[in-house]
């Protein structure tokens, strides 16, 4: 796992555009994992300017989406269906057929859920999969005691996860209580995952899931076992790293030749 320091939100975003970037131009046809939430923003953001101007294209490119609520119609403002396209799809020359998500309003959740996870297979594997965490560490929707052997499946969302996401909605009874999401040994498939953190909120669940112990108690502690994990995190996030200053060097020595 590379432990990135940076000193706020646009250098991490700046970080993760890069890596998304040389990824497209070298291989036009890859797969992205979208990440959903505020973590990703700033670097979809930067993947839009580029695109608008020539530099990367997405017209080959395929998407699946992370995660998705059960029970919101496909035209609610908050589902992640349409999150992506509002902050990131929609401002690309990517295909909207190929950017893929869970089905929320299927009448046979498990029948979707078995579809997906055939999606991804088929697709060939996601090539760089964007993530964040929660502040319990979740990751995606893993709430804490989530399985490390999971798959795509229906969870049940805990109160401080409705809570965090009720800023969305007209108030907290309206988040869904359960959502779709691609389990922790699916998110592990991919090979590249790049999960951002930014903000002193994320400092405890950073700390634990890059240093503490691996636990279903927090579901991001799993990228332990990846065998290419970048954590690109701000200062306040790198608050509670016990291993801080060894990351800062490790990054400023990097040799040249040394991709992220």
């Amino acid at each position: 796992m590379e432990v990135i320091i940076v000193a706020d939100p646009n250098a991490a975003a700046e970080i993760a555009a890069d890596a998304i970037g040389r990824l497209i131009i070298e291989k036009p046809s890859a797969v992205l994992g979208l990440a959903t939430g505020s973590s990703p923003v700033e670097t979809y953001r930067r993947l839009i300017e580029r695109c608008i101007a020539g530099q990367i294209s997405f017209t080959d490119t395929s998407a699946f989406l992370l995660d998705e609520y059960i029970g919101l119609q496909r035209e609610h403002p908050e589902t992640y269906h349409n999150f992506i396209r509002r902050q990131f799809t929609d401002h690309i020359d990517i295909d909207a057929d190929r950017v893929l998500g869970p089905d929320g309003t299927a009448l046979d959740v498990s029948a979707t859920c078995e579809a997906y996870e055939l999606s991804l297979q088929a697709s060939g594997g996601i090539d760089i999969q964007l993530l964040g965490i929660g502040g319990d560490g979740h990751v995606g929707f893993n709430e804490p005691v989530s399985s490390l052997g999971s798959r795509t499946r229906v969870k049940t969302l805990n109160e401080q996860t409705r809570s965090d996401n009720a800023r969305f909605f007209d108030s907290i009874d309206d988040v869904p209580r359960h959502v779709i999401t691609q389990g922790i040994a699916t998110i592990l498939e991919a090979r590249h995952l790049i999960l951002i953190a930014t903000g002193s909120s994320k400092a405890k669940p950073i700390a634990r899931a890059v240093e503490g112990p691996l636990c279903a108690m927090v579901p991001a502690s799993a990228i332990q076992l990846h065998p290419h994990a970048t954590v690109i995190v701000d200062e306040p996030a790198a608050a509670e790293l016990e291993l801080a200053d060894y990351y800062r060097q490790t990054y400023h020595s990097k040799p040249v030749w040394q991709r992220l």
